[in-house]
């Protein structure tokens, strides 16, 4: 395979983004870099000890040295969410970080492709872009990948329908002023609307009503999980691993990743989730499903609360 990986940050979520790596046998060779040298050296022990059930791999810890030659970079350090606090409300300490992170691994992986996990990822990712100086396309935040994730998952379970016959997506920032396009979600190859009329009969009302229970719950799961566990991990890692096979398979997947949008939908200067077509280097190419005019505000309106946090921190 041949494939090498750096893992910025060997916290709960890069350990469990090594983990998957591994268990998709997606890399030859992964490198685990934290302050806490300890820390990666434990998470990389404790992986390595199962690998003689996979396909040869190395995993090791190192340092920014050792990321050299790296195929993909992750970045998943950073301060963690605490229960009750907004992703938003992490951005000074995040970025402060990311300005100092951002041009050491650069200068070692001029020209590798990135991923920027650590929240609040649309406000990083746009920090990791300019503190670099790497082209925007080579960088892209998980963005709202796990939203999309969890709005298939919800919806799935409500209309007891395989997620894989579902076509749905959350657009803008990865937090609260998410959007959720219905216009451009469709079941079955029906347009969701539709399907809930026509298939299961809802009434206007009822369909109302559904939409707005599923956003609630999707909006919320992050905060539920968090208050429950401590913090979010398991479903990240698989949906990074998802981008990642985009950037090494060019399988010409669309997804929402966060990327820097210079006049999509009007907004820019921003980093934000909206569709995107991966490949081995980077960003391929933009999709801008017409929307209604009530979601375009919305998406706007995301932007533009963007906008003032980065202003916020001096970007």
């Amino acid at each position: 395979m041949g494939r090498k990986i750096a893992v910025l940050g060997a916290g709960k979520v890069g350990a469990t983004v090594a983990y998957t790596m591994v268990v998709k046998e997606m890399a030859s060779e992964i490198v685990l870099i934290d302050i806490d040298r300890a820390k990666a050296e434990g998470a990389a022990m404790d992986i390595i000890h199962g690998t003689s059930f996979s396909k040869p791999i190395n995993i090791y810890a190192g340092d920014y040295r050792d990321a050299k030659g790296a195929d993909l970079v992750i970045v998943t350090l950073g301060v963690g969410r605490k229960p009750g606090q907004s992703r938003l409300e992490l951005a000074a300490i995040n970025t402060k970080i990311i300005g100092e992170v951002a041009p050491k691994i650069a200068s070692v992986c001029p020209r590798s492709s990135y991923i920027i996990v650590s929240n609040p990822v649309d406000v990083l990712t746009y920090a990791f872009i300019k503190f670099s100086g790497l082209d925007p396309k080579q960088v892209v935040g998980s963005g709202t990948m796990l939203d999309t994730a969890r709005l298939r998952t919800v919806v799935s379970r409500r209309l007891e329908i395989s997620g894989r016959n579902i076509h749905a997506y959350v657009f803008g920032e990865h937090g609260d002023s998410s959007v959720f396009p219905w216009s451009v979600t469709s079941v079955c190859g029906m347009e969701f609307k539709e399907y809930l009329h026509a298939i299961r009969h809802y009434t206007d009302k009822e369909t109302e009503d559904f939409l707005h229970q599923v956003e609630k719950d999707v909006r919320n799961a992050g905060s539920e999980i968090i208050k429950r566990q401590g913090a979010t991990y398991y479903a990240v890692s698989i949906a990074v691993a998802a981008i990642a096979d985009s950037l090494f398979s060019d399988n010409e997947s669309m997804m929402t990743v966060s990327c820097m949008a210079h006049g999509r939908y009007g907004i820019h200067d921003v980093c934000l989730s909206l569709p995107c077509v991966l490949g081995p280097t980077g960003m391929k190419w933009e999709i801008d499903p017409p929307l209604l005019p009530e979601e375009l505000e919305a998406v706007q309106n995301s932007g533009k609360i963007l906008r003032a946090t980065l202003e916020s921190v001096g970007l």
